[in-house]
C-alpha cells in the first residue's frame, strides 16, 4: 500500500487509535474524513490539518450511518480507504446487569453492524478508485476472551472472522481487507483496566510498517505471542486471558 494521497475515512476519528491513526496518516500526506459523535473534540483535529475534515454521526443511530454514507457517495467519492475503528466496550455480568438489553444493542450496532454496513454500502464507492482497502480493527479479545466483557469480545470474534471472509470474496476485485488486532492499548476506553498497555502511537507506527508492506492479519505487540500461545495450547491462552489482560 502507498502510505500517500489516499482519502481516507476513519470512524471513532477523535479519540484513542482513531485519533493516533488521524495524526499518522495527515503526516503522509492524505485527506481524512473523521467520523466522530463528540463535536469539540473536531476542533482539535481540525487544528491538526485542513485536510482533516470532520463529520459528525453516532453510529449507534442507523439513520446518521445512512447520512454518513450519503455524504461520502455525494461530497467523496474519491474516499479510497475505510478504517472501521470506532468501538466501546461495556464489562458487565448477564447475571446481575438490570440494563442488559440496551448495552448489548449498543455494543452490536457500534462494534459489528455499522462496520459491516459501511463496509457493504461503500464498497462502490471504494471500488472506483485507486488502491481501495478496508481496515477493519478487531482485538486480541477476539482469539481469547475475558468473561467481564462477552459482548464486546464475540463483536470482536465476528470482526476478525468477518475479515478474513470478507478478504477471500474481495481476492478478484481488488480491494485490500486488513485487520489490526491489538492487545490492551492506552485509551480512555481501558482506563482503569489491565497493565502493560502500549501506547496509541506505537500501535499505529507497527501497523504502518506492515500496512505498507502489504500484510493483512497484522498482530500488534504481544498479540503475535497469543497467537504463537493459541497454536501450541489454546486452554492455556484462554486462562491467562480470561481475567483480563488484552482490551
Amino acid at each position: 500500500m502507498e502510505l500517500e494521497n489516499n482519502k481516507i475515512l476513519i470512524t471513532g476519528a477523535t479519540a484513542g487509535i482513531g485519533k493516533a491513526l488521524t495524526k499518522a496518516f495527515i503526516q503522509q500526506n492524505n485527506t481524512i474524513i473523521a467520523v466522530g459523535r463528540d463535536e469539540k473534540k473536531f476542533k482539535d483535529l481540525r487544528s491538526l490539518s485542513d485536510d482533516i475534515i470532520p463529520f459528525r454521526c453516532d453510529l449507534a443511530d442507523k439513520d446518521e450511518l445512512e447520512k454518513l454514507v450519503v455524504f461520502i457517495e455525494k461530497k467523496h467519492p474519491d474516499t479510497n480507504i475505510l478504517v472501521n475503528n470506532a468501538a466501546i466496550q461495556y464489562n458487565y455480568s448477564f447475571w446481575d446487569e438490570q440494563h442488559i438489553t440496551e448495552k448489548i444493542q449498543q455494543e452490536l450496532q457500534v462494534n459489528l453492524y455499522a462496520p459491516l454496513a459501511l463496509t457493504g454500502l461503500l464498497l462502490p464507492v471504494l471500488s472506483m478508485n485507486r488502491q481501495p482497502a478496508i481496515v477493519n480493527i478487531s482485538s486480541g479479545l477476539a482469539l481469547s476472551p475475558k468473561k467481564q466483557a462477552p459482548v464486546y469480545c464475540g463483536t470482536k470474534a465476528a470482526i476478525h472472522i468477518f475479515s478474513k471472509s470478507l478478504r477471500y470474496q474481495l481476492e478478484g476485485h481488488g480491494i485490500r481487507v486488513f485487520e489490526i488486532i491489538p492487545p490492551i492499548v492506552d485509551t480512555n476506553m481501558t482506563k482503569g483496566r489491565g497493565k502493560n498497555k502500549i501506547s496509541t502511537e506505537q500501535l499505529v507506527q507497527e501497523f504502518l510498517t506492515k500496512f505498507r508492506r502489504n500484510r493483512y492479519e497484522i498482530a500488534i505487540g504481544k498479540v503475535k505471542l497469543l497467537k504463537l500461545l493459541h497454536r501450541l495450547s489454546p486452554a492455556l491462552a484462554d486462562r491467562i486471558l480470561k481475567n483480563g489482560g488484552e482490551n
